[in-house]
C-alpha cells in the first residue's frame, strides 16, 4: 500500500512592485519612460522594494525622490535595530527657530551606527510649517541617516528646502502657538486644494488621519494638519496622478451584493 505524502505548501513569492511602478510611471509621464528614468525606477524597485502607489517615491523635476514613508518602510522590512536622535546644541538657536539635529541609525544590534544631520529654519521650510522647524530638522536627519545605512543615493523629498517668496503672507497663529484642530485659514486652503485638483474629500480626510497618526482629524495638532496640507499642495502641483494613486489606496473595496 502506497502512502500519500503531503506536499509542503509553497511559500508565496516575494512581492516586487517593479511592474506596478512602471505602469504607474508611464501613466504619470504620459507614455514611454526615458531610459535613465526607467533604469533608476527599476533599481529602486528591485533593490529596495519601494512602491510608487504607496507614496514611497515621488517624481520631481525629472528625478525620483524617496519619501520619509518609504525610508521608514524600508527600515521596518530590514528589521532596523533602532534610531537615536539628538539636538546639536551648539548649532541650534531656538530664538531664531533654527535647529540642527543628529540622527544615528543602527541597522543591526552589532552596528556602530550611521549618522545623518538635518537642519531647518524659516528660510528653508514652507510658511505653513513655521514653528515646526525642529520636527522638520528631525525628519531630515533621520532620512539622511537611513539613506546612508541602506545605501540609497537619491535624495529624500523632505530634505528639499522650500524657499518662500518675499511677498508670501504667514498664516496667523494662536496666542499659545499650538492650538488643536483645523483653523479657518487652513481649512480654506485644504478645500481650495481639493477643488482645484478635483480630489475626493473623503479619501483626502482618510489620508490626513493616517498622515497625522491620530484616530480622527480632530485629534491632530494644528502643526500636524498644516504639515499635511503643505505636502498635499506640493504633491498635487508636482505630480497629481501619483497623489491620486496614494489617495485611492485609502478607498475601501465595495462589498459584493448577494442576490
Amino acid at each position: 500500500m502506497q502512502r500519500c505524502q503531503e506536499r509542503a505548501p509553497r511559500k508565496p513569492p516575494k512581492s516586487n512592485p517593479l511592474r506596478e511602478n512602471l505602469r504607474l510611471a508611464r501613466q504619470l509621464l504620459g507614455g514611454t519612460l526615458p531610459t535613465r528614468v526607467a533604469k533608476s525606477l527599476e533599481t529602486l524597485s528591485n533593490d529596495f522594494n519601494f512602491s510608487l502607489s504607496n507614496g514611497e517615491l515621488q517624481f520631481i523635476n525629472s528625478r525620483w525622490y524617496v519619501t520619509h514613508t518609504g525610508l521608514l518602510g524600508l527600515a521596518r522590512r530590514k528589521r532596523c535595530s533602532g534610531i537615536h536622535v539628538e539636538a546639536v546644541d551648539s548649532l541650534c538657536d531656538s530664538g531664531a527657530n533654527r535647529f540642527v539635529l543628529k540622527a544615528t541609525v543602527f541597522p543591526s544590534k552589532g552596528s556602530s551606527g550611521f549618522v545623518g544631520y538635518g537642519d531647518a529654519d524659516p528660510s528653508n521650510v514652507s510658511s505653513l510649517v513655521r514653528g515646526a522647524e525642529m520636527r522638520v530638522a528631525e525628519t531630515r536627519a533621520v532620512n539622511r541617516a537611513l539613506r546612508k545605512a541602506y545605501g540609497i543615493g537619491i535624495c529624500s523629498v523632505e530634505e528639499i528646502g522650500t524657499i518662500p517668496s518675499p511677498t508670501e503672507k504667514l498664516p496667523p497663529q494662536n496666542a499659545n502657538g499650538n492650538g488643536n484642530g483645523i483653523g479657518p485659514k487652513v481649512r480654506d486652503r485644504l478645500c481650495q486644494i481639493i477643488r482645484q485638483h478635483k480630489l475626493d474629500p473623503e479619501l483626502v480626510k482618510a489620508y490626513a488621519v493616517d498622515f497625522c497618526g491620530t484616530k480622527t482629524l480632530r485629534d491632530a495638532s494644528r502643526e500636524q494638519v498644516e504639515n499635511f496640507v503643505q505636502q498635499l499642495a506640493d504633491w498635487a502641483e508636482k505630480d497629481r496622478n501619483a497623489l491620486v494613486c496614494q489617495l485611492n489606496s485609502y478607498a475601501h473595496p465595495k462589498q459584493a451584493v448577494v442576490a
